[in-house]
């Protein structure tokens, strides 16, 4: 390299470096501006915090319930269209309450029939809430509206249970058993009414009848006894039937008879009357004929094989018999 291009490298090298050391700062210089960060940072959390209110309080309505709306307690609104709603934040929060057909299994109770017996019984209710605002005002939550349907459902069912016999509950044919579930879910629908439950049976229905362990071969053999007896009444019955009827059979065959013979006696003595009345015309026209004709009928009621007439020769009646004419 010659002298020259050594100069001309080393200048470039020295304005390069002068340049570098104009625009370069000194750390010193470097300074972080924290007040308009922080302000950017503070925007950001505000805008983050208020979309977090803004989504938790954001409910939405389903189909098949009613959303309720509480400010401080207070039942303010209640929503049962499906679709989105806004609460106010820190004032006022929401309750879900179904607005379809809930099934209730009720407990297994135990009660005494009309005629004494204790059996089980177990049921379901099929139950809905239609006010819900009276459904929270006066039972709180669905648990306790549950609990008091069930103690209304099992005071009813005791009572209406109570009025019939053990046979008339188990006998499916039994026409009083097919309007238990009609007459307890109405009478359950009063007492709910009355207290202003806000919501409403549809059906109570006996899955299950049971008899107690201990009571079980008791009863079996008094239901027994009962066929037994039920039997012999339908026996006795026929044959009280049989005898009626044979009874009234033989008066009508009397009766039958006796007309018949009647009808009969009439019917001979107008025969009789007739025949006589035309013997007398015959007599009338020809006495001489009509007793000739009398004689030889005579003959044959009186004459057989071993007939033996004794009459005096010079009687009309032997001469005709020897075919003697006068």
């Amino acid at each position: 390299m010659t002298e020259k291009d050594t100069k001309f490298v080393s200048l470039e090298e020295r304005f390069a470096l002068n340049k570098k050391k104009k625009t370069a700062k000194p750390a010193s210089d470097f300074k972080v501006d924290w007040k308009k960060h922080g302000k950017l940072v503070g925007g950001f959390l505000f805008i983050f915090i208020l979309l977090v209110i803004l989504l938790t309080n954001v409910y939405v309505v389903r189909e098949g319930e009613f959303k309720i709306v509480r400010q401080f307690g207070e039942i303010v609104k209640v929503v049962d269209e499906p679709g989105l709603g806004v609460t106010i934040p820190f004032i006022q929060s929401t309750t879900t309450v179904p607005k379809y057909l809930m099934n209730y299994e009720i407990s297994e109770a135990e009660i005494n029939t009309l005629d004494k017996r204790r059996i089980i019984i177990d049921n379901y209710a099929v139950w809905k809430v239609n006010n819900p605002q009276l459904m929270i005002a006066n039972a709180g939550t669905l648990i306790n509206a549950e609990s008091r349907m069930e103690e209304f459902i099992y005071s009813v069912v005791r009572t209406e249970l109570g009025r019939l016999a053990y046979a008339e509950i188990i006998n499916d044919e039994d026409t009083s058993r097919g309007s238990l579930g009609e007459q307890v879910t109405a009478r359950v629908n009063e007492l709910l009414t009355a207290d202003n439950y806000g919501i409403e049976v549809l059906d109570v229905r006996i899955k299950r009848t049971d008899l107690p362990v201990e009571n079980e071969q008791a009863v079996y053999q008094d239901m027994i006894s009962e066929r037994e007896k039920i039997a012999q009444k339908f026996l006795s019955e026929g044959d009280a039937d049989k005898r009626r009827i044979e009874a009234e059979t033989d008066r009508q065959v009397r009766e039958i008879i006796a007309n018949a013979e009647r009808e009969a006696a009439v019917i001979i003595s107008e025969g009789e009357a007739e025949a006589a009345r035309i013997y007398n015309e015959s007599f009338s026209k020809d006495p001489e004929f009509y007793n000739l004709f009398r004689t030889l009928e005579s003959y044959k009621a009186t004459i057989g094989e071993d007939t033996v007439i004794i009459l005096p020769s010079d009687s009309p009646y032997a001469q005709f018999l020897s075919g003697i004419t006068p």
